[in-house]
């Protein structure tokens, strides 16, 4: 089993030898049965791949696999959005993919809450007065009984849609396939995304990036809103229209917006949502915690076994779907 980390991310997502000795011993009797080789950067990647059947990792050379790995049966991609390594022709046929879905759960679903608690009392507007020095209040209903449409309700957004009951509101969600989830009041597909907008106080937003997603709330559906309503993305940058956004947070339109995610990232200075009213940025930290390596390390030992014993892997990924 090879390992890659990349320094240029934090040190919450590296897989470091002292993180697997850790799980080694949460997981008793699997350390033994794998070896596992770490490395930095895809330093020596080729050489590793020479031998490994199971390849961690985030960022790949995407035609080593197809020239050095005779062996490789299983990628584990330490995400859940894929896009950047997507489509997947540079996984060989029979290599089984995997992500991080559900690592992300716990921060993510308080994440929510805090976001959707910060809409409903107006601080991103309270913000933007402060910085201006303008004394302005605003009055706005508690949230109990208010309407969230959660937009794409995998794992992320099954933790929110659970704090928002906690919360007292009601649930609508978008999921490609329609099923009823816990939580969520009503579901629907993606189809029925213009039927719902007008109805929800809330729009949040953790579906991935891929070629269905890409621009599902664009201007017509940003248009679709309430006025006063609020806009929370902890997705994919991709899926809504920033440049519309920015535009009706600015005429006053909708009521604040929570972003968490961006095109490109790091966000450039000269990017004009910097400058944007009635906004909220966070540098894509909404859902990642200190314990996040050690939980991936642990979904990974769980799909050890699973691999082992030649059972479906946990998180399996549909290389059509991206996901």
């Amino acid at each position: 089993m090879h390992v890659d980390n990349a320094r240029h991310y934090d040190q919450v997502f590296w897989i470091t030898p002292a993180r697997w000795a850790a799980a080694c011993r949460r997981h008793r009797g699997l350390g033994r049965r794998l070896r596992p080789t770490f490395a930095w950067d895809q330093e020596g990647l080729h050489q590793a791949l020479k031998t490994a059947k199971i390849l961690i990792g985030w960022e790949f050379a995407r035609p080593a696999l197809h020239e050095h790995a005779p062996r490789l049966g299983w990628i584990h991609l330490t995400g859940a959005g894929l896009e950047h390594v997507a489509p997947f022709d540079w996984v060989p046929e029979g290599v089984i993919i995997t992500n991080n879905s559900g690592v992300h759960g716990p921060k993510a679903g308080e994440y929510a809450a805090m976001a959707i608690m910060m809409l409903n009392n107006r601080i991103p507007f309270h913000v933007t007065n402060q910085a201006r020095a303008r004394w302005q209040q605003a009055f706005p209903a508690p949230v109990a009984g208010k309407t969230l449409l959660i937009v794409g309700v995998g794992e992320m957004g099954r933790a929110a849609a659970a704090r928002a009951k906690q919360l007292g509101m009601r649930v609508l969600g978008i999921r490609r396939g329609g099923q009823p989830r816990p939580h969520v009041d009503r579901m629907a597909r993606p189809g029925a995304i213009e039927r719902l907008l007008p109805e929800a106080d809330i729009i949040l937003v953790t579906a991935p990036l891929t070629p269905h997603t890409r621009g599902l709330i664009g201007r017509r559906q940003l248009g679709l809103m309430k006025p006063g309503a609020g806009l929370i993305n902890m997705g994919r940058a991709g899926v809504v229209d920033y440049e519309a956004l920015a535009e009706k947070l600015t005429n006053g339109e909708l009521g604040g917006a929570v972003l968490d995610v961006f095109d490109p990232e790091p966000l450039p200075a000269s990017s004009p949502l910097w400058r944007t009213p009635n906004l909220i940025m966070t540098p894509h930290c909404s859902s990642d915690a200190p314990d996040y390596a050690d939980r991936t390390l642990d979904l990974v030992f769980g799909n050890v076994r699973r691999y082992l014993a030649g059972r479906p892997l946990r998180n399996t990924v549909d290389r059509q779907l991206w996901y």
